[in-house]
C-alpha cells in the first residue's frame, strides 16, 4: 500500500477528518500497514498499549477473558479503530482482539497517536464521543443481563 493509499484510508475515518492533510499525511508515514492471518491476535488482553489499529480490510473479533470464559464484546470491520482506549487511558489492553479471517491494518504507535489528538482537539471530541457511545451500549448489554439474571434465579427460586 502506497503513502497515498494509506493517507486516503486515514481520511475515511471519523477520528481523522478534520486533521489537516500535511499531518495526516505525516501520521500515514510514521504508521505500518501490518496483515493477520486468521485467528492471529493482534494483542492480548493485559497487554500494554502501545499501538492503535486502523482496520483496512476484513474483520477483528474483540473478546474478554471472563470467569465463565471468553465472552465476545463486538466485531469490528473496515474504517474502523481498535486499541485506543490502552494509549488513551496509559492502562493494559482491556479486550483480546484476534483477526477473524485475513485482517490488513495500519498501526499507529502510540506517540504519533497521541500527538495527533494533543494537536487536533477535534481528534479527542470525536474519540470522546465514540468512548462514549460504547460505554453506554456496554451499560445497556449490562442491564439486559442483570434483569436476565435475576429473572432466572426468581424462575428456579433462588435468592438474589
Amino acid at each position: 500500500m502506497s503513502l497515498k493509499e494509506e493517507y486516503e484510508v486515514l481520511r475515511r475515518v471519523p477520528f481523522f477528518a478534520e486533521i489537516e492533510p500535511s499531518k495526516l499525511k505525516l501520521l500515514a508515514f510514521m504508521s505500518e500497514r501490518v496483515a493477520f492471518d486468521p485467528g492471529k491476535p493482534l494483542f492480548r488482553q493485559g497487554d500494554p498499549g502501545d499501538a492503535a489499529y486502523l482496520i483496512i480490510a476484513g474483520e477483528a473479533e474483540v473478546s474478554a477473558e471472563t470467569p465463565g470464559g471468553p465472552l465476545v464484546l463486538a466485531t469490528l470491520g473496515a474504517n474502523e479503530i481498535v486499541g485506543e482506549m490502552a494509549i488513551l487511558g496509559n492502562v493494559p489492553r482491556a479486550a483480546t482482539v484476534f483477526a477473524k479471517g485475513r485482517l490488513i491494518t495500519l498501526r499507529i504507535s502510540k506517540e504519533p497517536f497521541m500527538r495527533m489528538v494533543r494537536e487536533f482537539p477535534s481528534m479527542a471530541v470525536a474519540m470522546m464521543q465514540e468512548l462514549a457511545e460504547r460505554l453506554a451500549a456496554t451499560n445497556n448489554q449490562l442491564s439486559t443481563a442483570q434483569a436476565e439474571l435475576r429473572r432466572l434465579q426468581e424462575q428456579s427460586g433462588i435468592a438474589a
